[in-house]
């Protein structure tokens, strides 16, 4: 049985051994989620990584290894690493005192479409329709549309990683995603589970994360290989 620490060192990997489990695509020992689902890889020995990626690439253009420490090793005659980066892991630590006014609804999947439309104008790139699969998402409707939400990522038996967390653009300084992310970790509790979320180093929203209570605990970095 691992620890919550030990976890946290290598999260994609764990969510893959334990909850994530029927997403997990394995190539010589390095574990990788479904394409269609996620794009992150993850991984103990880092020799088995080029030979592991060769065969994972072929699903897709490109792909995330997160790391806390360790470099991947890569066959750069199909991969090329197109950035890396700088991350930060923060963990709850403490209730905040954030007052949660408005309606928090459980999207369920008839919202699927809504909530990939949203995530791709605020934060175009990555985000799969099939993440929705990954855990709740919980949202908020004005006018009777999605305006703002926060979903569930990577997660094991022991923490769920908050993510997804987006306003349009026409609902900002509403503070909506403070309530959304205070909801969702107030949910993940009762599961009696660690909330933990991942953002850029420098990243101007972390003092609001810190006031909803995480604290920092270790650098996660975010390695985006390409096919060549």
């Amino acid at each position: 049985m691992t620890t919550l620490p030990q976890q946290l060192e290598n999260p994609v990997w764990y969510s893959l051994r334990e909850t994530h489990k029927k997403f997990a695509v394995t190539f010589d020992g390095v574990l990788f989620y479904n394409p269609a689902v996620c794009t992150f890889g993850a991984f103990f020995d880092e020799a088995k990584t080029a030979s592991a990626s060769r065969e994972y690439i072929k699903t897709r253009k490109d792909f995330f290894f997160v790391t806390e420490n360790q470099t991947p090793q890569i066959d750069d005659t199909k991969i090329v690493l197109n950035r890396k980066i700088d991350g930060c892991q923060m963990v709850f630590k403490e209730l905040s005192d954030v007052v949660i006014k408005e309606d928090i609804i459980l999207l369920d999947e008839s919202y699927i479409d809504e909530i990939y439309e949203l995530v791709w104008l605020v934060m175009p790139g990555f985000y799969q329709k099939r993440s929705f699969e990954m855990g709740n998402f919980y949202g908020i409707i004005k006018n009777g549309k999605l305006v703002a939400i926060s979903g569930q990522r990577m997660q094991t038996n022991l923490f769920v990683e908050i993510s997804s967390v987006v306003t349009h653009p026409d609902y900002t300084k509403q503070k909506l995603a403070s309530q959304l992310i205070a909801h969702n970790a107030q949910e993940i509790l009762k599961e009696n589970k660690t909330p933990i979320l991942h953002t850029n180093k420098g990243n101007l929203a972390i003092p609001l994360y810190k006031r909803l209570g995480f604290e920092v605990t270790r650098d996660m970095n975010w390695w985006l290989y390409c096919k060549k």
